[in-house]
């Protein structure tokens, strides 16, 4: 039986978005994004598990202990750092890492994104992950909480 050697890819992925909103804000928001308000990016809820501290696990948790496994959280500084590394939702050999990275300006939040990617990469996840428009969402989210808590002041 003969066999051809798999290929190994890249993939990396740089955005930058500006938030009206606080680092505190931003990185609250992030969190509950990441975990349990996490969704597909068609809308469908699909809630994480992200326990914040070094070697925390990222995952989703089903019932009768059936679950995916995505990443550990490699780099934690709050608000302004977090980095995991993992296999995300590739169930073949792949490593992925996130960093999200938060500053401060003039009372907006820069929200720097990076993920980068190597394995063997199925065409249809390179494209998926490519059109995701999480940052949005997070953004979209943090400016909403931002003008509610300045209304209740």
């Amino acid at each position: 039986m003969a066999t051809s050697p798999a290929s190994i890819e890249t993939l990396e992925i740089a955005k930058e978005i500006e938030i009206a909103a606080s680092i505190d804000i931003v990185y609250e928001t992030l969190l509950e994004q990441l975990g349990p308000l996490l969704e597909t990016p068609d809308g469908m809820p699909m809630p994480m598990i992200l326990e914040p501290w070094p070697g925390g696990r990222w995952y989703n948790n089903f019932e009768n202990h059936e679950g995916r496994f995505w990443g550990h959280v490699q780099v934690i500084e709050p608000p302004g750092l977090l980095e995991i590394c993992g296999p995300h939702f590739m169930s073949y050999p792949a490593l992925a890492h996130f960093q999200y990275r938060l500053t401060e300006e003039n009372g907006a939040t820069q929200f720097k994104f990076r993920y980068r990617v190597i394995g063997q990469l199925e065409a249809a996840d390179r494209e998926s992950v490519s059109r995701c428009d999480f940052m949005k969402r997070v953004r979209d989210l943090a400016e909403r909480r931002n003008s509610v808590r300045r209304k209740d002041r």
